[in-house]
């Protein structure tokens, strides 16, 4: 089991997306620079937050156009899950592989802090390990997080149990409290906040480890 964590210019979450995956996680996990194409034997991709190419267009704009996503696409039709953290979410949208779109915070500020949320679907790869409607602490970097989509589109991400995690007190004005969806084939999630920052007590807290934990559960079963 090989999970690769891709790197483009301006990451900055990527050593601790590995961190938890190598030393908590305790899996084989390698680091992707965005260059690369060829993902042929990883078993999951994580694309961490931070300001890809300095966020210039849009957040993620540039880097959803990078060789690296035409590899991330030809994983994610086979059904290999895909974890998309803050700036990887932007990517996600930007390169379609999730709806929809991250616009500037309604407050036009950058927010860093802790933001709980509400587990709303445990049947995907990567929330497994919690319970339906557990309430779980997540902290929030970001200056574009405000998820928007258009109004069908929503209707569909909620008749189809695609909004995993809902902010209980929503930061950025996201559309019906959205904080993380998933694709139609529930093998792709994309999210606001970051897990990989709460994984040990000693960092303040570990509700986002049973995602990565899930993550490789689901990769042994497979």
């Amino acid at each position: 089991m090989k999970i690769a964590v891709i790197v483009f210019p301006g990451s900055n979450c990527d050593h601790d997306v590995y961190h938890v995956l190598k030393e908590l996680v305790q899996v084989e996990v390698r680091f992707v620079w965005h260059q690369e194409e060829d993902l042929a034997g990883f078993d999951g991709v994580v694309l961490p937050g931070g300001f890809s190419y300095g966020d210039y267009l849009r957040s993620g704009a540039m880097a959803g156009r990078s060789p690296v996503l035409n590899g991330v696409r030809r994983l994610a039709a086979a059904g290999v899950p895909i974890l998309g953290i803050c700036n990887g979410f932007q990517i996600l949208c930007e390169c379609e592989l999730l709806p929809g779109a991250l616009l500037r915070n309604s407050g036009l500020r950058f927010l860093c802090h802790q933001v709980p949320m509400k587990v709303e679907q445990t049947d995907t790869p990567f929330t497994g390990l919690y319970e339906m409607g557990q309430e779980v602490q997540m902290p929030v970097a970001n200056f574009d997080g405000n998820y928007f989509a258009a109004a069908e589109d929503l209707d569909r991400l909620e008749g189809e149990g695609r909004v995993v995690f809902r902010y209980l007190a929503n930061p950025n004005g996201s559309a019906r409290d959205i904080a993380g969806i998933v694709n139609e084939q529930r093998n792709i999630l994309g999210l606001m906040p970051h897990p990989e920052r709460v994984c040990d007590p000693l960092l303040g807290g570990s509700d986002g480890l049973p995602l990565f934990k899930a993550m490789a559960g689901h990769l042994v079963g497979a």
